[in-house]
């Protein structure tokens, strides 16, 4: 059975089969040029930017929305990279933007977005055209059933009346990922185009708020590790406990290496003749942390006592009711400078363990070394956009988060599709947020080859649509998917299967693809070449520069062994 649509009082719905049923009595239908004006009246209160995919069905929603001053408009061929641009944008300027497309199929192209959204909690806006309910289930052309497509990642607000635009604002006040499903029925534009509203917007409405699950006691005298993921906050009272945490959260006072998180699952270690006591009594995670196995094994002992702290819905525990969850902390006691001691010396032989090898030319050029760049020319008030896969455990293990460096990664689904779109998205935000500024904020993203080609669609932006002035797209390409070579596929007993069904080299010249797209191109096959692109970008850069890093994969299991086994942990 379909998913349903949620029922509101003077909404029609069908539990049975998702089809909304006749139209009552004080439900007159409107043309669809004010349907799609009334709409965009409302969503001008939520808003202030949303990508419009061209058709014929939304054709009345496309231009009620041009004609509006307090929206902006951009253009995007492709569903998919629509979305996934409007989610990069939603990211930044932490509220709803939306995005429209026309009936069929186009709107499933929509759904990866949605769910990175759902599971980020990241606010977005699926505007899909529909046709007029009889004509659904009919063979109509471009006709599918749009009501419920999303199933449980966002419920389905069917508009086909003036009535049913008033549960906009209650959709778009309370919930996150929301799809608006408006049913227009022809004629759908009229013989001159809308002419600009009157009404202007100028404070937007609120957006959903975080959720508040109460407060959870806290002994900092035990000792305490914070795991702090993305979507983590700044907890008042914890500041002062030792963190790991992942390049999206805030950076920690007291940083712990993520390499160090094995040696806090032992009872004790053996160190200058002295035997310490490593053992973790008590982790706190805040957010949702999902990167590290030897990070995430800390929250599955069941010798470690686990509190679970979030701000939606949704919580990142693997104990279930043997954890304790909640918002806020209240703290007793601090922690000992003895357990701080160990702490910081364990994240010291982890970031060591980091560097030496680094340094060590037998590895050559590897992702890790063209992470350790980006984050070496990341500069304060920089934006930072770091892709699925290896490059977001490399910036992890080269020091990231740092404090000034606004950073976003999509850690809800931690897939690798929209990545390339949704940079963009960051870029376009960014720079309209500091628009007053002589120059345009730097962003700066790092991706790797195969999650780069998956979307270079995104580099597709129309002559007059407005464009990142100021993006640098770093690719570490390994010609393969090299993540692939750190797990257990990679071991020698696969190798035979391993680069048909995992490391999947692919030979694309990415200078040509970027050339095909009007965008500019760099190539570097060392450190130093990477290191002195990026600070000459840094002091010139306009547009979209593509900074392909050429990397090998080769040595990428024996680099992982070496830190492993110079932390020792």
């Amino acid at each position: 059975m379909p998913p349903t649509v949620p029922t509101f009082a003077g909404l029609p719905n069908d539990d049975a089969n998702n089809v909304a049923e006749p139209q009552q009595p004080g439900r007159e239908p409107v043309s669809a040029t004010e349907l799609a004006q009334q709409v965009a009246a409302l969503l001008s209160r939520h808003v202030t930017d949303v990508v419009l995919c061209p058709g014929s069905r939304n054709a009345p929603l496309a231009l009620a929305l041009l004609a509006r001053r307090d929206i902006r408009v951009h253009t995007r061929l492709d569903e998919r990279s629509a979305a996934f641009l409007a989610l990069g944008m939603a990211r930044v300027k932490r509220r709803h933007v939306a995005v429209v497309m026309t009936s069929g199929s186009a709107v499933a192209n929509t759904l990866p977005a949605v769910v990175e959204a759902h599971h980020a909690h990241v606010p977005l806006v699926v505007l899909s055209a529909d046709r007029p309910e009889r004509l659904v289930g009919t063979g109509a052309p471009q006709t599918i059933q749009q009501q419920g497509i999303f199933g449980d990642f966002a419920q389905t607000t069917q508009i086909a009346t003036a009535e049913d635009v008033m549960y906009v604002s209650q959709r778009l006040t309370q919930d996150t990922v929301v799809h608006l499903n408006i049913a227009l029925d022809v004629p759908l534009v009229g013989d001159e185009p809308p002419v600009e509203p009157t009404d202007f917007t100028q404070r937007l409405a609120p957006a959903p708020r975080p959720v508040n699950h109460g407060e959870v006691e806290v002994d900092l005298s035990r000792n305490t590790l914070v795991i702090a993921g993305d979507e983590a906050w700044e907890v008042e009272g914890l500041q002062d406990v030792p963190t790991i945490a992942e390049p999206s959260a805030p950076a920690p006072y007291h940083p712990v290496h993520p390499l160090a998180a094995g040696v806090f699952r032992r009872d004790h270690v053996s160190a200058n003749d002295y035997v310490v006591n490593t053992k973790v009594e008590q982790v706190v995670v805040v957010g949702h942390p999902t990167l590290h196995r030897g990070v995430l094994a800390l929250l599955s002992d069941p010798d470690v006592e686990l509190v679970c702290l979030s701000r939606t819905a949704d919580f990142t525990n693997p104990r279930g009711d043997k954890a304790r969850l909640g918002t806020t902390v209240k703290v007793t006691g601090e922690p000992s400078r003895d357990w701080l001691k160990i702490c910081d010396g364990a994240s010291r032989i982890g970031a060591d363990a980091v560097r030496e090898n680094l340094a060590k030319e037998d590895f050559g050029f590897t992702g890790l070394h063209v992470a350790a760049a980006v984050a070496d020319t990341l500069a304060v008030e920089d934006s930072f956009f770091v892709g699925s896969s290896n490059p977001v455990r490399d910036a992890s293990l080269v020091g990231l988060p740092f404090d000034g460096v606004e950073t976003h990664s999509p850690r809800g689904a931690a897939g690798i599709d929209g990545n390339v779109s949704q940079a963009i998205g960051v870029a376009l935000a960014v720079q309209s947020r500091d628009a007053d500024l002589p120059r345009a904020p730097r962003t700066v993203a790092l991706v790797g080859d195969v999650t780069f080609l998956h979307d270079i669609g995104g580099l597709l932006i129309g002559l007059d649509e407005v464009r990142p002035e100021n993006l640098t797209i770093v690719v570490a390409n390994d010609d393969g998917g090299g993540i692939f070579e750190t797990l257990e596929q990679g071991g020698e007993a696969f190798r035979g299967q391993f680069e048909k069904a995992f490391g999947t080299p692919h030979g694309a010249q990415l200078a040509e693809l970027c050339a095909g797209y009007g965008v500019d191109h760099v190539a570097v096959t060392t450190p130093q070449e990477l290191l002195d692109t990026l600070a000459d970008l840094k002091e010139r850069s306009t547009g979209i520069t593509v900074v392909e890093a050429k990397t090998t994969r080769a040595t990428r299991r024996a680099l992982n062994e070496a830190l492993h086994a110079q932390a020792g942990f």
